[in-house]
């Protein structure tokens, strides 16, 4: 049947190297996949300024949007090696989604065609075109398109189409558009602490979000060193705010804590040494090293928190960091080890 799949999960092998989202060079230009990197995100002075998303369109309670939420429709393509995507991941576990809207993990590969599916290829649900690549998705949805192709990616079956590419927009989706299929769930963008979170959400994009990324993919020393300088600032704000309150927001967990937790869980083993981000380690703050541990000791937040999948997909593979293919055995981390972050309870 053409406007129905079954939801699961795919992982991945089959001899595919992940590798960093962007990090592997090449794009859509006008419906065809060119390695040029026609659309790179090394700008003016060798600085990183990610590409704006492309598929902006919103899955809805009702479908005023146009694209009504359906158990079964919708299908999310990520990657363990991408923050971004990985914030996708962490909100369809938080808003216990896993039976509604189904996922496939993508890897890159030495063909140099951006995410692959691997061995064998996908069969993009709603259809029975079977696609090598995620940017094949791309063109089923827009023969014409021009883009880089990123991950996440969330596909409508029925109309067979990229509803959207842009992470912060999915999580937003699926914390609220699913509400009548799924469990309850905590609304992680409850309506009194909106402007906060937005404020917070800004500050974690250009601080560490994209502090990171300018670390890691700078191509001069002049805007690395701006990027470093911004990151450490932006870190130390961030650890005297959890010094007075459990969460970003104050008393409860929102959107902005599961936004800056792709980072801080990559931080000490990869962005440490690999992106250069080597003044301080999050092990080294009190309160975000213990912040830390409390979402990760989140009911489900462990199981897609896989931080040596994550290391095998930077290190061993052709993500921005160049090397011999040989991933480090540390640091350890003790992400289970108990937190004191309970103190704030009777505060709150």
């Amino acid at each position: 049947m053409p406007g129905w799949f079954s939801v699961r999960t795919v992982t991945v092998h089959n001899g595919a190297i992940p590798s960093v989202d962007g990090a592997v060079m090449g794009n859509l230009l006008i419906g065809n996949w060119t390695a040029e990197d026609t659309l790179s995100e090394i700008r003016e002075g060798g600085r990183y300024i990610k590409h704006p998303s492309v598929f902006r369109k919103a899955v809805s309670a009702g479908g005023s949007s146009g694209f009504k939420a359906e158990p079964g429709r919708y299908h999310l393509y990520v990657s363990t090696s991408c923050p971004w995507a990985h914030r996708a991941m962490l909100f369809r576990v938080l808003k216990k989604l896993e039976g509604i809207v189904g996922m496939t993990d993508t890897a890159q590969t030495r063909a140099g065609q951006g995410w692959s599916f691997g061995q064998g290829g996908h069969v993009v649900p709603g259809t029975d075109r079977r696609v090598q690549y995620l940017h094949e998705i791309y063109t089923l949805a827009d023969p014409q398109c021009t883009s880089r192709v990123t991950v996440p990616t969330l596909w409508d079956a029925h109309t067979r189409t990229v509803v959207n590419n842009e992470s912060a927009e999915i999580i937003r989706m699926f914390n609220s558009a699913f509400a009548a299929f799924a469990p309850p769930a905590p609304d992680y963008y409850p309506a009194p602490l909106r402007a906060a979170i937005d404020a917070m959400n800004e500050k974690v994009l250009k601080g560490v979000n994209n502090g990171v990324n300018g670390c890691g993919r700078s191509a001069s020393q002049e805007a690395y060193e701006e990027s470093f300088d911004l990151l450490f600032a932006t870190l130390d704000e961030l650890d005297d705010i959890l010094g007075r309150q459990r969460y970003l927001c104050g008393a409860q967990q929102t959107e902005a804590d599961w936004r800056l937790y792709p980072n801080l869980v990559r931080f000490d083993s990869i962005f440490y040494i690999g992106y250069k981000c080597n003044l301080r380690r999050i092990e080294d703050y009190p309160n975000l090293s213990n912040y830390l541990r409390d979402l990760y000791q989140t009911p489900g937040i462990a199981a897609v928190s896989d931080v040596e999948a994550m290391k095998r997909a930077i290190f061993g593979g052709n993500g921005p960091i160049k090397g011999n293919g040989i991933v480090p055995r540390g640091p350890w981390l003790g992400l289970d080890r108990a937190h004191n972050r309970d103190r704030f309870r009777k505060a709150a």
